[in-house]
């Protein structure tokens, strides 16, 4: 290794922060699609890091359902990028063909994050605002409350999921 390249990065404190989300996680999904109950789908979140550290790999698989997604699939990473110095996470699943990839910071307790991106939504067409709050409870819950912007600017809460340790 060359004194000009620093070598490999190593998991720093901000990915100590993401340890409480590593393991198994029974999920409870509400997805609202406007007036009315939310749609309720369950699952299970398997959450390890991966690549020395740095990156908590998330493998979600959906308990079997009515509904339009019978066998939801998702995959993603979450880090955090030494360079820009924000928390960065990328996400896949087998309800869109879109790659979401998102960014944000950790508030001074570390236990909230706020993430936010942009997409085209897939049915629409137009850009979407997308801002989703993370929220440690304690060791073994969390929660994540997603919401997006519409036409007209404002935020509508779109998906609630209430993770506790398997």
């Amino acid at each position: 290794m060359s004194e000009s390249h620093p070598g490999p990065p190593t998991p720093g404190a901000e990915h100590a922060l993401l340890k409480p989300f590593e393991g198994k996680f029974r999920a409870v999904v509400k997805l609202f699609f406007g007036p009315g109950d939310p749609m309720v789908q369950e699952g299970t979140m398997t959450n390890s890091f991966q690549l020395g550290g740095l990156y908590l790999f998330q493998d979600y698989v959906g308990d079997p359902s009515p509904g339009p997604w019978p066998a939801f699939l998702g995959q993603g990473f979450w880090g955090y990028n030494f360079g820009t110095k924000k928390y960065e996470g990328f996400w896949i699943d087998n309800a869109s063909s879109m790659m979401q990839m998102e960014t944000g910071t950790v508030d001074a307790t570390g236990k909230v994050w706020t993430m936010v991106s942009s997409f085209v939504h897939p049915h629409s067409g137009k850009e979407v605002q997308k801002r989703t709050e993370i929220r440690l409870i304690d060791p073994n819950t969390h929660d994540m409350t997603t919401w997006m912007t519409d036409d007209n600017g404002h935020e509508m809460r779109t998906m609630e999921i209430l993770y506790r340790r398997a």
